[in-house]
């Protein structure tokens, strides 16, 4: 395992802490405790003292630090892949991941100022998840098993679609569940696994109908990992870069259906909450793995500059070819 690999680990692990205090801010509506940015109170952020952060704005100059902190590691990591990183695709998805956390800085700024308008602050929290992507692609593109593969990677069009379709729905799911939370939703429907006692919600408003598309969207994301698991347990479960994310999935997608329960019943609790956002997080980041996966026949040779295979320039035409 080389050390840029490392690194990039642990630019997943700081950013999926990152989700894990943002997911805290919103369960204990602390997204104004500090009502101003970039300063906090109209202090440095740095220097703002240990001993004021006490209650809602533990968890929002919390949030601040930790973003800052991973934005730091991108800058690092950009660097080390500019100096070091022969493909020049890798290099660019580097870049891309700086200029997507710089946005995402601003874009949390932005929502303190306006006070909280729920619009963005469900695109700050969509954006996060496209972050969090961004630095499990390149833990994976980094890594041994992707560059030095066992065998032939596995080329199969039925699985690598169904996959795909799976880390868009799971990433939809999110968005929904951003919507509920930052709209004030969790709670619309009070009980499960019923709705007001019924399986379908005898009355609707706009908060009912977007609590009740979070819980349709779980049965439709939990029916799809079902299938991706099916068709990796009956034709690939000898391959471990895939039947090992499969397995984490379906653990991970248990886990989240039981915090979505308590998250109900326990009235949000702010703990139950943020790990389901986390857990979340995780749900897609592994759902992108595997996709990724199935596409890893198309890549070029992982060890050289050569781009995947579809950002290729075509040959020439064999009449162009001169022969010495």
């Amino acid at each position: 395992m080389t050390w840029l690999h490392r690194y990039t680990r642990l630019l997943v692990a700081a950013t999926l802490l990152l989700v894990a205090a943002g997911g805290m801010v919103t369960s204990t509506s602390s997204g104004l405790a500090v009502p101003d940015w970039p300063t906090t109170y109209g202090q440095n952020m740095f220097t703002f003292p240990v001993s004021k952060m006490v209650g809602g704005i533990f968890y929002e100059h919390g949030h601040r630090l930790i973003a800052s902190t991973v934005g730091f590691l991108t800058i690092g990591l950009v660097v080390w892949l500019l100096r070091a990183e022969p493909r020049a695709w890798v290099r660019r998805l580097g870049l891309a991941a700086l200029g997507v956390v710089v946005l995402q800085g601003v874009l949390g700024g932005i929502t303190v100022l306006l006070l909280l308008p729920d619009a963005v602050s469900i695109s700050h929290a969509g954006l996060a998840q496209i972050f969090f992507c961004l630095t499990v692609s390149l833990a994976l593109f980094t890594s041994p098993s992707w560059n030095t593969p066992a065998a032939l990677p596995v080329d199969d069009p039925t699985l690598r679609r169904r996959a795909t379709q799976l880390t868009a729905l799971v990433y939809l799911q999110i968005l929904l569940g951003a919507t509920m939370r930052h709209t004030g939703a969790g709670l619309a429907i009070p009980d499960f696994p019923l709705s007001f006692g019924y399986v379908v919600p005898p009355a609707w408003s706009l908060p009912i109908a977007i609590h009740f598309a979070h819980r349709l969207g779980a049965l439709v994301v939990t029916a799809w990992v079902l299938i991706v698991a099916t068709r990796v347990w009956s034709r690939h479960g000898r391959r471990g870069e895939l039947a090992r994310p499969v397995w984490l999935l379906v653990f991970a997608v248990s886990t989240q259906i039981a915090l979505g329960a308590f998250v109900v019943l326990s009235r949000r609790q702010p703990v139950i909450n943020t790990l389901h956002v986390a857990i979340g997080a995780v749900i897609l980041g592994t759902s992108l793995v595997i996709t990724l996966r199935t596409y890893r026949a198309r890549f070029g040779s992982a060890s050289s500059g050569v781009q995947p295979a579809g950002m290729r320039p075509a040959a020439p035409p064999a009449s162009q070819v001169t022969h010495a």
